[in-house]
């Protein structure tokens, strides 16, 4: 019996730490959903699919994952040219938001976390956003 509650407490403990450690990520996710749904749902829509040829597709975006920096540097800044998304090209406009540097790294956690994006429990920071320069 005593060896149950030891690991019973064990468990409990591993639960705790992780979430306390996954705090910030799902805090972040939380705002960037807010973020997201008050400046990019126009144009990449409610459910991350974008316009096809127009507004490029946020889920499951190989660009994204692959490309996390030039992503920051687009919201920040803008962006413009050609870029290929899930093998389809993409040649438009995107005006920055206006967005700071939080809500920056909020929108981005939102996006790399949903709609079958993964980015393996990283969190986007202010400080990491900050470090991206024009």
């Amino acid at each position: 019996m005593k060896l149950f509650f030891s690991f019973l407490s064990i468990v409990t403990i591993t639960q705790f730490l992780w979430l306390q450690q996954n705090k910030p990520l799902k805090e972040s996710i939380i705002r960037g959903n807010e973020i997201y749904n008050d400046f990019c749902i126009q144009c990449h829509l409610e459910n991350g699919e974008g316009v096809a040829g127009i507004f490029p597709p946020l889920s499951n975006s190989d660009y994204l994952l692959n490309n996390v920096t030039e992503s920051i540097y687009g919201i920040k800044y803008g962006m413009e040219g050609p870029i290929t998304v899930n093998g389809e090209l993409y040649d438009g406009i995107m005006v920055s938001q206006g967005l700071d540097n939080e809500e920056i790294a909020d929108v981005m956690n939102y996006i790399l976390n949903s709609w079958g994006n993964s980015y393996d429990d990283q969190l986007i920071t202010q400080s990491i956003v900050n470090d991206i320069e024009k």
